[in-house]
């Protein structure tokens, strides 16, 4: 029997203004659009839909905590899988890899990947630190920021052990700017200096406001499929030849070393093992960048260079357009969106730069992507490896 082969087949994010949905839509008719649109992009429609992962709903309380349910209902479709994990913004990679395990395994034939988010238009997002409650309770009652404080002290700690500086993560603010001048969708789209970034105000030393991902509303979708359906499809696949996930802790009193992500580490390890392929094949990265500090660790844990070596990696402007590391070629969480989670937009990103759809931004003979999403305050870590075959 022919091994059915798990692709992506379609993807769909929801324009912004001013990092505002265009209409008053509620998180339910953020998702809607975009899976209207990424089934459109496939050639598929709803009544195919029998595989719905989500996670999230930033802006809504109560039946966002049982998203899979509340989707279906409003869907109007009955999916004979489904999956609500929720690791943070790293969710949406592990949902490539468990829609694919169960796309080749027969649990379902399409599955759909939803995001959404009003977190900007509700005003919703609370930072004043996490209920105090189960292991919260030894961080929040001290007054840590949330979650900044504990990305400030990643960065702290780098910066103590192998020398880092402000100036190596201002380089990779600028360069996502770069990037996101590139692409008509993207919030911020000025020009940006290291100098800028220092000029911002300083909100948790040593992470300045633009070392910081932006707060916006956001949806997202993404279509999976089996080789052999796009074909009949007549629609271009998109193949996930590896991926893996770990996790470490949720409060930073848990994490095992504030300098190392050992949750990537584990997920870049098995992500490059399973497509067999070496860190030289990547052709462009779309890497989580809730601050400067998180693409810069990741960086190290993945394997593109070496511990304490971040810093020089990312100098001279190496991950900008025309630098020899293409990455986060939307604007990333710096400076296209961040809707609370972005993990879905990378992988969206990475599948527009593969099927070479992204025009001025477009990277030249890309066909294998890496994309890495971080969860929590740096906890949970999913990479996938993406190609054009």
């Amino acid at each position: 029997m022919k091994k059915r082969e798990a692709v992506i087949v379609g993807v769909a994010d929801v324009p912004l203004q001013n990092g505002k949905v265009t209409e008053s839509l509620s998180v339910l008719q953020v998702q809607a659009r975009a899976a209207r649109d990424a089934l459109n992009d496939a050639g598929l429609s709803m009544r195919d839909v029998d595989g719905l992962l989500t996670a999230g709903m930033w802006g809504v309380p109560g039946p966002g905590q049982l998203p899979t349910l509340t989707l279906a209902e409003y869907f109007g479709i009955t999916p004979r899988y489904m999956d609500a994990t929720n690791i943070g913004g790293s969710a949406f990679e592990a949902f490539v890899a468990h829609a694919a395990t169960a796309i080749e395994a027969g649990r379902c034939d399409v599955a759909l990947i939803t995001y959404g988010s009003t977190q900007k238009s509700e005003k919703s997002r609370n930072l004043a630190g996490r209920p105090s409650v189960l292991t919260m309770q030894y961080e929040t009652p001290w007054g840590m920021p949330t979650p900044v404080g504990g990305y400030a002290m990643a960065a702290m700690r780098h910066m103590h052990e192998y020398g880092t500086t402000s100036t190596h993560l201002a380089e990779i603010a600028v360069a996502t700017r770069k990037w996101a001048q590139r692409n008509p969708a993207a919030t911020m789209r000025d020009p940006l200096t290291i100098d800028d970034v220092f000029a911002s105000p300083m909100i948790s030393d040593p992470l300045h406001l633009l070392d910081a991902c932006l707060v916006t509303d956001g949806g997202g979708a993404i279509v999976m499929t089996t080789a052999e359906h796009a074909r009949a499809l007549g629609r271009p696949p998109v193949y996930v030849r590896g991926y893996g996930e770990s996790n470490t802790h949720w409060t930073m009193s848990g994490m095992p070393d504030l300098a190392r992500l050992t949750a990537a580490e584990i997920a870049g390890r098995e992500a490059f093992r399973m497509a067999g392929i070496s860190h030289d094949a990547i052709d462009v990265a779309q890497i989580y960048d809730s601050f400067t500090i998180t693409v810069l660790l990741t960086l190290e844990a993945l394997g593109f260079c070496k511990r304490g070596e971040g810093g020089a990696f990312v100098s001279g402007q190496r991950t900008a357009p025309g630098g020899a590391f293409p990455l986060n070629t939307s604007g990333g969480g710096l400076s296209c969106c961040h809707p609370g989670m972005l993990g879905i937009f990378l992988l969206i990103e990475a599948v527009r730069q593969l099927r070479g759809e992204c025009g001025e931004r477009q990277v030249q003979n890309a066909r294998t992507a890496l994309v890495h999403g971080t969860g929590g305050t740096l906890s949970s870590g999913a990479t996938c490896i993406l190609s054009q075959s």
